[in-house]
């Protein structure tokens, strides 16, 4: 019988703080950014559990929802409301960014057999950024998203907003717990892609008459791609609209 992959949804706040003791201040700023600033900031972290099984022919489920709720809301009780720096020993030697927090909630969670097998664990620090580890990568690499907005003019009339999601693949790094800078990220992708094609015409940009979703992806594809401080741009996903989004993979 086939797999079937099954997310289910459950919120938790916590707060954290960007910081390596043995570092001066220029150094933690230079590298964490405002994540470095005191005493920490707080989220109301979203994760996003996919659970791969196949589907039981006496219940019609992969597992059973109110077990993997309960399962969920036990393991995430110990980081609800703490501050992630001080209050939880995991993160003594290790600096809690959302890559090192989706890999040990992986660790915990793998360990509860009863909710069937761990496809994928996604953690929203907010609508706009996310890290993912996965059973196929292992829990030594990660992906980050982070999403982009902007206005252009696609076909000379209107301008249309667009949403595009870049998702930056690789190693978490042993001493800052990041994929890639975010800050770098950001000022990449503005410099590059928001601020070359915000409220622009499309067609003088591209140099075509017509534009297409798939033209624009593959543009924004080769603006980024060999430009990362770390990490690899493994997508780019470009929703025009609530029922049509664009993806380019590499």
């Amino acid at each position: 019988m086939a797999s079937v992959l099954l997310t289910k949804r459950i919120e938790f706040a916590a707060a954290h703080r960007y910081i390596k003791p043995e570092w001066d201040e220029a150094k933690n700023r230079a590298v964490f950014g405002l994540c470095y600033n005191p005493p920490a900031h707080g989220h109301n972290y979203m994760v996003e559990v996919t659970v791969l099984g196949e589907v039981d022919p006496k219940t019609g489920m992969v597992v059973n929802l109110f077990d993997l709720k309960r399962v969920l809301l036990d393991v995430l009780e110990e980081f609800d409301h703490k501050n992630l720096n001080l209050d939880m020993s995991y993160f003594t030697d290790r600096i809690p960014t959302s890559e090192n927090l989706a890999r040990l909630l992986w660790t915990k969670l793998e360990l509860q057999k009863d909710i069937g097998t761990l496809h994928t664990i996604r953690l929203y620090e907010d609508e706009d950024l996310y890290a993912e580890v996965t059973a196929v990568a292992g829990l030594d690499a990660a992906s980050v998203t982070r999403r982009y907005s902007f206005t252009s003019v696609q076909d000379g009339n209107q301008g249309r907003e667009w949403d595009c999601f870049v998702t930056v693949h690789g190693a978490i790094d042993a001493v800052t717990g990041m994929v890639t800078d975010i800050g770098a990220l950001n000022r990449l992708v503005q410099g590059k892609v928001v601020q070359a094609i915000d409220h622009q015409d499309l067609r003088q940009i591209l140099g075509t008459q017509v534009v297409t979703g798939e033209q624009l992806i593959e543009y924004i594809w080769k603006q980024l791609a060999s430009s990362l401080s770390a990490g690899r741009l493994s997508n780019v996903r470009l929703v025009q609209s609530r029922d049509l989004f664009f993806e380019f993979a590499g």
